[in-house]
């Protein structure tokens, strides 16, 4: 037996193009294009890449881009003035500030002040207290991710056992919400849990996000059952001075036994951008007062 490999490039490219359509129909009734801006504090090289990466695919989508991008000492103040300054912008629909800040800069702070209407992260704590309740809101974008890819896999959830490996506000525990509104039996493991492998074992879902390189084994893995994987972690490579990416899974082992695997790279990590367009775009249409069917992206 050998695991479908689920393609999360192949998703994203999918759901981008939708996007697209989408931003064309809100320009059209709206008189505008929907508007994503992202805050950068600092020179941090991955954020830096992930900005610019940000801003094109905003672009490509047919979506306003503004791109504010800010010293490293500059104060908190300054930078929660900018936030503000965003909230009240009409042509700004979506509002990211690039993590992690500086030391100096309180994150939770920063993420607080943006207008949780704006808030396409999903990281603010009213977003996170709508999902748990079922409200309408804005959920981060790697768990949202991995949900699409599950659904288009599985399609009803309903009645599964999913075990989600890690409690981050990021990830793990907006996915448990997800997986519970989706009816499904949900347990969140964690570096504490006792005899992990045997959880993970009866679980027909496995989320991995824990942030250890092939932690999640083969022999813990139900046969037939749908992993996603969350983890990106460089390890050495075989060429002296290289290094690879691997998750959080084995992931040769876990073809061998699961039903289906998201590979890294090309799995959950290119839906991540896409979903936060895809936010964008649908807190462009509420704050627009349009209509958005809610199975239309």
């Amino acid at each position: 037996m050998t695991a479908a490999i689920i393609d999360g490039k192949a998703f994203a490219a999918t759901l981008r193009a939708k996007v697209g359509e989408l931003a064309a129909a809100f320009e059209a009734k709206a008189g505008r294009k929907a508007g994503l801006a992202v805050v950068l504090v600092g020179e941090d090289p991955a954020s830096q890449v992930y900005v610019r990466s940000k801003g094109k695919q905003t672009v490509e989508a047919g979506m306003a881009s503004f791109e504010h991008r800010l010293p490293a000492e500059t104060a908190e103040a300054e930078l929660l003035a900018l936030v503000e300054q965003l909230n009240t912008d009409p042509a700004v629909d979506g509002i990211l500030v690039q993590l992690p800040l500086p030391k100096h800069m309180d994150e939770q702070k920063v993420i607080s002040t943006i207008n949780p209407d704006k808030d396409v992260d999903g990281f603010h704590v009213i977003s996170a207290g709508r999902l748990a309740v079922g409200q309408q809101g804005f959920v981060p974008c790697t768990p949202l991710g991995c949900l699409m890819l599950l659904k288009d896999r599985l399609r009803s959830l309903s009645g599964l056992d999913a075990v989600v490996i890690g409690r981050s506000n990021i990830v793990g525990k907006p996915m448990a919400q997800l997986l519970l509104a989706e009816s499904c039996t949900v347990t969140i493991a964690h570096s504490r849990t006792q005899n992990l492998p045997e959880v993970v074992r009866r679980a027909d879902i496995v989320v991995a996000a824990v942030g250890r390189p092939e932690m999640v084994k083969a022999d813990w893995i139900k046969p037939g059952a749908c992993v996603i994987d969350v983890g990106i972690n460089r390890v050495p490579a075989a060429e002296e001075g290289k290094t690879r990416l691997v998750g959080d899974v084995d992931y040769a082992g876990a073809m061998a036994v699961a039903g289906a695997v998201t590979p890294v790279p090309g799995g959950v990590g290119p839906m991540t951008i896409a979903v936060l367009l895809r936010n964008a775009l649908v807190a462009a249409y509420r704050n627009a007062g349009l209509a958005l069917a809610a199975d239309a992206i």
